[in-house]
């Protein structure tokens, strides 16, 4: 087997890899002897059919293998020579079309390598750690949230009439050109009008009744409405009015607390604080991250797979241009062409990526089965009814398993950079996180 290079240049590398028709029958007699054992043919004993029988009855396909076999592994041995990691899949292909059986088979592997990664000396990193506390004010608010969302209903005055927000109770029957239909009726029916819990029209008519009141609500079914036999049918329900009543926000109190699985309420206090800074630290935490990487972009400097960059640069130029065109859903939509600008972002993400990957290898950053089944399980989250077939999806696609892997390990590797590096910590309000955020933002936009 031969190897010569053909191509070096930048990070493009090529070589013409040549396996001679002695290898691949040397390689085929080998494939047939192990196999031997185990054929069965009519006229033979298992095991005793002869080796030239065996070529002509399967010497073709095995050749094939044989072919494969060989080119891989002198690719593999190539790799391991070198030490080249290949960005992407290198590409191979025979350039002697006129093969046949007897000839030496040669081949052709382009590919670019993987760009040799600086060491960075981290402990000269310099980081701002920012930190949020919740105040008084912040706790307050979210309990009223709270109470509202606990909200009871009191009746109203006698002869009140219903307002929106208010709750009433009723029983309703819907026809269709007369007919009652499935589904249509409830008696004692609890409904807080504009909550939009009906079908589109029915609440708003309902705002004014009074406890007592009957009243005849029109309204049409949405065209794509589940069912399809009341999809787009106008409907008439009779609605008797039994009570209207108001809403009252539940007391601040400890049997609110105990609602939301407290003690008592200093108690839920505590657990609101300790939310809402943790929400606060995951933010800052982003803050800090952009910074450590505008850190690292500017202490490294490395020659980047051309390929690379330009996938990376396709693909921002992709999404930039849906969130310009929310309306367009699919991905039937004609080429889009990528600016300098989708390059040079694509360039500095490529640059992190691949040192993040380096710092990440060295320090034997991994990620655990249990991070990644968390992973898995909070975007099966999204599909609820179809966890199962999500679960199976992933097992089955190796591609997607490693765009869930891959911010994890992205995450840990900064985790891991931050504990080398030298981070102070500064306290600053929310509003001021707010700020900050909102710069990161602007920068990106």
């Amino acid at each position: 087997m031969q190897v010569t290079e053909t191509l070096n240049e930048g990070l493009k590398r090529g070589y013409a890899i040549t396996v001679t028709a002695a290898e691949l029958e040397a390689k085929v007699n080998e494939k047939l002897t192990e196999a031997q054992p185990e054929i069965e043919m009519k006229g033979f004993r298992k095991g005793k059919v002869p080796m030239a029988l065996l070529k002509k009855q399967f010497g073709q396909r095995v050749l094939g293998e044989a072919m494969q076999e060989a080119i891989d592994g002198a690719m593999n041995e190539h790799f391991e020579k070198s030490g080249d990691r290949p960005a992407a899949q290198p590409e191979v292909k025979m350039t002697n079309d006129d093969w046949k059986e007897g000839d030496d088979v040669a081949v052709e592997m382009t590919y670019e390598k993987l760009p040799e990664i600086p060491e960075v000396d981290l402990s000269g990193v310099k980081l701002e750690k920012l930190v949020v506390k919740a105040d008084d004010e912040q706790v307050n608010e979210t309990l009223e949230s709270l109470a509202k969302n606990a909200q009871d209903f009191d009746a109203r005055e006698e002869g009140a009439a219903a307002e929106d927000g208010d709750q009433i109770v009723f029983d309703f029957l819907g026809k269709v050109d007369g007919e009652a239909f499935e589904g249509g009726a409830a008696e004692d029916y609890p409904m807080v009008l504009g909550s939009n819990s009906f079908i589109p029209g029915f609440e708003e008519q309902l705002v004014g009744v009074k406890a007592g009141e009957e009243k005849d609500v029109t309204v049409s079914f949405p065209e794509e409405y589940g069912a399809e036999h009341l999809a787009g049918k106008e409907a008439v329900f009779e609605c008797k009015i039994k009570e209207v009543k108001a809403p009252k926000a539940a007391e601040i109190d400890d049997e609110l607390a105990k609602k939301y699985g407290a003690e008592d309420l200093e108690g839920l206090k505590t657990q609101i604080r300790e939310r809402l800074e943790a929400d606060y630290a995951n933010t800052a935490r982003q803050v800090t991250k952009r910074k450590l990487l505008d850190a690292l972009d500017g202490l490294v400097s490395f020659d980047l797979p051309p390929s690379l960059v330009e996938a990376e640069a396709k693909q921002i130029a992709h999404q930039l241009w849906h969130e310009d065109n929310p309306e367009v859903q699919g991905h039937d939509h004609g080429e889009i062409e990528t600016t300098e600008e989708h390059t040079k972002l694509a360039e500095r993400r490529v640059r992190l990526g691949l040192l993040l990957a380096e710092i990440g290898n060295k320090a034997e950053v991994e990620v655990t089965d249990q991070e990644m089944t968390q992973a898995v399980m909070a975007q099966a989250r999204q599909y609820p009814g179809q966890e199962r077939q999500f679960f199976e999806f992933i097992q089955q696609n190796p591609q997607m398993q490693q765009q869930l892997r891959a911010p994890i390990f992205e995450d840990k590797v900064v985790d891991h950079i931050v504990d080398q590096a030298e981070v102070t910590e500064k306290e600053i309000s929310k509003d001021e996180l707010k700020e900050a955020v909102d710069a990161l933002e602007e920068e990106i936009a």
